[in-house]
């Protein structure tokens, strides 16, 4: 049986990605059909029963895409729940760790999930909007983020990259700095850049930068604004008041993911109890669309000696709570 299914309510490029990067990966679940895609028609040979779930696949794959944002190729592989792909057809297999792999950076080497959670931000990634990532230093939750936000812009995801954090020292410190306001915020957003430039080459970054593809703001210049079609990343979250966070959530557009990040043991705010943090995360936990993934100090990447750092710090906070019991 020859079929030819006209896509016409929906950009094949919605479906299959950019250059029909699911496409072969679809079809490979279907090794007795000849498929192939040209702009919006699917060309189908084969048995009459294959071509059939050929559609009902299809239609659900559709059906999934209005309810996300970008489809992938964990979401490909959910509509078959295990079922066997063919070797003959579709991209080459890969190693255990490739579906790891994050982005490219500027000096050839992958950037990639490493730990437990790092790994379990990336899927969550897939299937949420919204995703809070939460945990102790050296976790690599940032850069983690950061990687998917620099894929995505280059694989036309988004169209805008955007960073921010909560200058806490805002107020009368920040003034005595020497320089503009870019020279008295840059300090705060430096490591921002550092990770950018670990995947991006400094001139390709500077352009980005310069035509406004990538942001880098304090967190007050998100007030007003509605961020469509856009990567945004909420970093040093434990250092927002439950207000501002409300404020930077409710910026979230059409097309758009965002990803906070924190660690509720580091608040910088005069008062601790000011951060809004895990307040905001008990309020919205549970909303379908949101993920809130936890790091651990199995998860730190770091110098090994962060992690007993850590440890000993812990140690003396627990001491002091239990003293005041």
């Amino acid at each position: 049986m020859n079929k030819t299914i006209t896509l016409t309510d929906i950009d094949p490029i919605e479906i299959w990605g950019v250059n029909n990067r699911l496409f072969d990966q679809f079809a490979g679940y279907f090794p007795h059909i000849k498929a192939t895609a040209r702009g919006n028609e699917i060309i189908l040979v084969g048995p009459d029963d294959q071509i059939a779930l050929f559609e009902e696949k299809l239609s659900r794959m559709i059906k999934k895409k209005m309810t996300k944002m970008n489809l992938n190729s964990y979401d490909v592989e959910s509509l078959f729940e295990g079922e066997a792909r063919s070797p003959e057809v579709g991209r080459v297999e890969m190693a255990p760790d490739t579906d790891y792999i994050i982005v490219y950076g500027s000096d050839g080497k992958c950037v990639k999930a490493r730990t437990p959670n790092q790994k379990r931000l990336v899927k969550e990634y897939y299937d949420n909007d919204l995703i809070f990532a939460l945990g102790p230093a050296g976790t690599g939750k940032t850069y983690t983020a950061i990687a998917l936000a620099v894929r995505a812009l280059k694989n036309r995801e988004v169209k805008r990259l955007i960073l921010t954090r909560p200058a806490v020292e805002a107020g009368e410190r920040l003034g005595f700095l020497p320089g503009d306001l870019k020279d008295k915020l840059d300090p705060y957003l430096q490591p921002l850049y550092d990770a950018l430039l670990d995947m991006i080459p400094a001139k390709k970054l500077q352009s980005l930068m310069e035509d406004g593809t990538i942001q880098i703001a304090p967190l007050a210049y998100m007030r007003g604004r509605t961020l469509d079609k856009a990567f945004v990343i909420l970093d040093e979250a434990q250092n927002t008041s439950l207000s501002q966070l409300k404020m930077f959530l409710t910026r979230m557009g059409n097309d758009a993911k965002f990803i906070v990040t924190g660690d509720a043991t580091q608040v910088d705010l005069p008062r601790k109890g000011d951060s809004g943090l895990l307040k905001g995360v008990e309020l919205v936990h549970g909303i379908r669309g949101i993920s809130v993934v936890n790091f651990t100090k199995e998860d730190i990447v770091r110098h090994p000696l962060v992690t007993k750092i850590i440890e000993a710090f812990e140690g003396k906070e627990a001491a002091e709570k239990e003293e005041e019991l």
